[in-house]
């Protein structure tokens, strides 16, 4: 960043914002049952009218599916994924960072003149098959599916009217790569949304705006504005995921004069979600649900609804050729971010990057099969469920909990099998448990063995014999149902 640019972010800065704009947000004691006092609603109706201001934006009820859901499935695809080298950020590191492994890719594999923008071509997706997409998302067990309509370098996944030339229907795939898969997803009874980047790395009206400190909004006004509200009317996303923003306040993305759109008057004002990512010092903050980083896990409950926007390829969102096997999240630790961030009041949107031909690769396609059949199995204790009074106890036993009519079910997730015991002893939970509580081992038919130890201040639970878990076809974590009286 030059000195030009420094000037600049500093002057706006102080211009559109106080000190107090960057607190983070109150971290809940394990004990603190607080949450559950605002219940998340299904769908909004008989709705107020919300004002475009911070205050009365956050005060719309979290739509219930959104909370209920709990996984979902994040693709970053665009004409970075012909390039499958290095990260999505290819074009920024290449051109403005001067990063020496692109520099030098570039040099290596195309000639002088070649530019950014001449990749399109080779985005080709000519094997893209939205159906076969959607069958894979939905049989990992996800609930929504949140696509790149837009990241940084400005290239559409459809034929945007604010974006000629350069999206995937004028050049690249001459397909309409929204439309196809917001159709398969709702196909097969999955809810839809859009990832969509704010700013443009090389667009001249954004750089513009830039220059002058943000003051002008020509690029909002004229790009930003107009295309988002394009994207809903015609996709009716039920998730908007914006990023790029943190280069100007909100007050130049007139991000709460769109939100206060989004919720009083937009096609999906009843059911959208959106994220915090919509201006300088807004992050963790504002918003129907925080990510607040990316891949945030904090471990500990958080008052907020948040989602953990995760990877299965550690390094990048986009393809990329040059992975390592080592890269990639094996099943178990895909299936233990699940469970640590459920527990803790998140949701999980896991990351997937096709290839350019439009195909998931084999080792995505082998994670979300596995997650899927965990879930299956194990998802009673995931899906619908909320944090219970603890979260979870040593760094191998996590919580859940659902309530019930007459009883409420604690979930138990086991992450570490106990070889040498064959049992695990709880302290959490042994006050909690009475003589009607029973145990079971979700996807094993047999009674499991369990009673209090240690003046019945403890809850002891026996495994059954690991050949006989091993034949169910329970791997990864384990999960106990106990049910438990309701005044707990």
């Amino acid at each position: 960043m030059n000195f030009l640019e420094i000037l600049i972010l500093i002057f706006s800065f102080l211009i559109n914002f106080s000190l107090s704009s960057f607190n983070i947000p109150q971290i809940v004691t394990q004990n603190d049952n607080s949450i559950f006092n605002k219940k998340p609603i299904k769908e909004i109706k008989n709705f107020k009218r919300y004002e475009p201001e911070w205050e009365s934006l956050d005060s719309r009820p979290l739509p219930s599916w959104y909370d209920d859901a709990k996984v979902g499935i994040f693709l970053h695809f665009g004409v970075y994924s012909a390039i499958s080298y290095g990260s999505e950020w290819f074009w920024n590191s290449w051109i403005n960072d001067k990063n020496p492994d692109y520099v030098n890719f570039m040099k290596r594999t195309q000639n002088p003149s070649f530019t950014y923008p001449d990749f399109a071509a080779s985005f080709t997706c000519e094997l893209f098959n939205a159906t076969e997409w959607a069958e894979i998302f939905a049989d990992s067990g996800a609930q929504y599916v949140v696509i790149t309509s837009k990241h940084h370098e400005g290239f559409t996944l459809y034929p945007s009217s604010y974006s000629f030339n350069w999206n995937s229907v004028d050049v690249g795939p001459n397909r309409n790569i929204l439309k196809e898969l917001s159709d398969a997803v709702r196909k097969k009874s999955m809810k839809f949304g859009i990832y969509y980047s704010l700013y443009e790395w090389f667009n001249r009206m954004y750089l513009d705006d830039k220059f002058h400190a943000f003051f002008k909004q020509t690029y909002v006004n004229n790009k930003v504005w107009p295309e988002l509200q394009e994207i809903i009317h015609l996709f009716k996303p039920e998730v908007i995921w914006s990023d790029g923003e943190w280069e100007a306040p909100d007050g130049y993305w007139k991000s709460k004069e769109f939100l206060a759109w989004l919720y009083n008057d937009s096609p999906v004002k009843e059911t959208v979600v959106a994220n915090d990512r919509w201006g300088m010092g807004i992050l963790c903050k504002h918003g129907d649900f925080y990510t607040c980083t990316d891949r945030y896990n904090p471990g500990v409950l958080q008052e907020h609804k948040f989602e953990n926007a995760m990877t299965i390829d550690k390094k990048s969102w986009g393809h990329r050729s040059d992975a390592k096997i080592e890269d990639f999240y094996t099943s178990e630790e895909l299936i233990k971010e699940i469970i640590t961030t459920i527990a803790i009041n998140g949701n999980i949107l896991i990351n997937v990057g096709p290839t350019k031909h439009g195909t998931i690769e084999a080792i995505f396609a082998d994670r979300l099969r596995d997650m899927g059949k965990w879930l299956r199995i194990n998802g009673k204790g995931i899906y619908g469920s909320r944090p219970w009074k603890y979260q979870k106890e040593g760094n191998s036993t996590w919580f859940t909990m659902k309530n019930g009519e007459e009883r409420d079910s604690v979930f138990i997730f086991v992450i570490d099998y106990p070889y040498d015991t064959n049992t695990i002893v709880l302290k959490t939970i042994g006050n909690y448990i009475d003589d009607k509580s029973k145990v079971k081992l979700l996807g094993y038919d047999e009674d499991i063995e369990f009673q209090l130890i240690d003046s019945k201040s403890a809850f002891e639970i026996k495994f059954p014999e690991k050949r006989f878990i091993d034949k169910a076809g329970l791997f990864a974590a384990w999960t106990f149902e106990i049910d438990i009286p309701k005044k707990n």
